[in-house]
């Protein structure tokens, strides 16, 4: 079963504590390093809460580096303390990991690692795209080294999240997103059509409640959180999957449906668009013809639901970590 070494770059909140689980427990991912950036919290405390998982996941090998605090222009807006919570794990505390955060930046990390495994290293982005433009900007020959890029933002069809037409990740640093979509690499971008199309419901959240396993049961309790949002969104008790869907795309847990390869421009313009992913999708009524240049597979469907196989492999995380460790979850206050 083939392993690729993975640069994991988060804004650790409710979903990306999820994607890291599944990265985990994925056969075909080798974590090799994490960077953090302000998004759903600031980038320190997104450090803290990465580095708090690994150690209770059994996994504090793991480097995590510091990354961005402030987007290209303008600074931190203080994240979405309504989504995940004032901590951005649900208010779920965790015990404090021993290990600290790794030398260097996070953008200088993944410049190393790519130099370290050429051709091989492959990037899951799920928060805001700042460390990965400074990457760039660090290193110009990046997307040559590189195997590929997965970003979970975006929306192609799908309204946004964050303004009618902008989703989170890219509307909070719209122009290091500009930078990224615009270099020569392999992207899949995964957008607010397909994560918010795939739901976990309150069913899977027990499931996870009732494992034996102390990650499982720590990400049930922080979705309790999470649910409580998107009840406003879906009208019952249940979530969308934004960057554990990202996670399984990437390591190829899950297939995609529909998903052309298309030209992906960012407004960075002050107006009402700023932010948005501007797909090139007009090829839809012909079954997406190729387009001459074009780099960025978008996936718009999957084909199977993606709820029972994220609960399958979160509930096979550290299912060998100690009773020590799972003592180290507490319940929401």
């Amino acid at each position: 079963m083939t392993s690729h070494p993975f640069y994991l770059d988060c804004d650790t909140g409710i979903d990306d504590a999820l994607a890291l689980a599944y990265l985990l427990a994925s056969p075909h991912a080798d974590l090799r390093g994490i960077g953090t950036v302000s998004g759903n919290v600031s980038a320190a405390v997104g450090a803290r809460n990465t580095l708090d998982l690994l150690e209770l996941a059994g996994h504090a090998h793991v480097p995590v580096a510091l990354g961005a605090h402030d987007p290209q222009a303008g600074s931190f807006g203080g994240g979405a303390p309504w989504v995940h919570g004032a901590n951005g794990i649900g208010e779920v505390t965790l015990s404090t990991a021993a290990a600290g955060l790794a030398a260097g930046t996070a953008a200088e990390m993944l410049v190393r690692l790519a130099h370290e495994h050429p051709g091989q290293l492959r990037i899951l982005a799920v928060g805001p795209l700042t460390n990965i433009a400074a990457a760039l900007r660090l290193d110009p020959e990046l997307p040559a080294l590189v195997q590929d890029i997965t970003i979970m933002g975006g929306a192609a069809f799908a309204p946004g999240n964050v303004t009618a037409v902008a989703e989170a990740n890219i509307a909070n640093d719209p122009e290091a997103a500009a930078e990224v979509f615009a270099a020569g690499w392999d992207v899949t971008m995964v957008p607010l059509d397909v994560t918010m199309s795939n739901v976990l419901e309150e069913s899977h959240r027990q499931e996870l409640l009732a494992s034996s396993g102390p990650v499982p049961r720590a990400l049930g309790e922080m979705l309790g959180y999470y649910f409580r949002f998107y009840e406003s969104q879906f009208g019952r008790a249940c979530s969308a999957m934004h960057d554990p869907l990202a996670a399984a795309l990437a390591v190829g847990g899950v297939s995609a449906a529909v998903a052309p390869v298309v030209t992906v421009d960012v407004d960075t313009t002050s107006g009402p668009g700023r932010g948005q992913t501007i797909c090139d999708l007009r090829g839809r009524y012909m079954d997406y013809p190729e387009q001459p240049g074009a780099r960025c597979r978008v996936v718009l469907s999957l084909e199977d639901d993606f709820a029972p196989h994220l609960v399958e492999v979160l509930l096979s995380v550290s299912e060998s970590t100690t009773a020590a460790a799972a003592s180290a979850v507490m319940s929401p206050a």
